[in-house]
């Protein structure tokens, strides 16, 4: 779902040169922003705490907030999808899965 929405990695190759670049931006922009937004927000401004969220946190220690975000979105983009899918409701927590 992430590439469909132009979050993955643009790659520049030629050679033996490999320099991976920004994401792709190939999708709709709209989408592509919710998903920003809403990653952003989950790391930032959200106070509770779930394991997408401990991920995101533990990426953006070592490969930085703005990385960490859009692969935090990239994530979002295929619960968002799955749920779609299935027809499930999101469970914030395991002990709600549990439940």
């Amino acid at each position: 779902m992430a590439a469909h929405f132009g979050l993955t990695p643009r790659r520049f190759q030629s050679g033996e040169s490999d320099n991976p670049g920004h994401i792709s931006r190939a999708g709709d922009a709209d989408v592509r922003s919710a998903l920003y937004v809403a990653a952003h927000s989950l790391l930032t401004r959200n106070e509770l705490w779930s394991s997408l969220k401990a991920w995101g946190i533990r990426l953006a220690k070592t490969r930085g907030h703005r990385c960490a975000v859009i692969a935090v979105a990239r994530k979002l983009a295929v619960i968002l999808h799955r749920m779609w899918i299935d027809g499930t409701v999101f469970r914030w927590g395991a002990q709600e899965a549990a439940a």
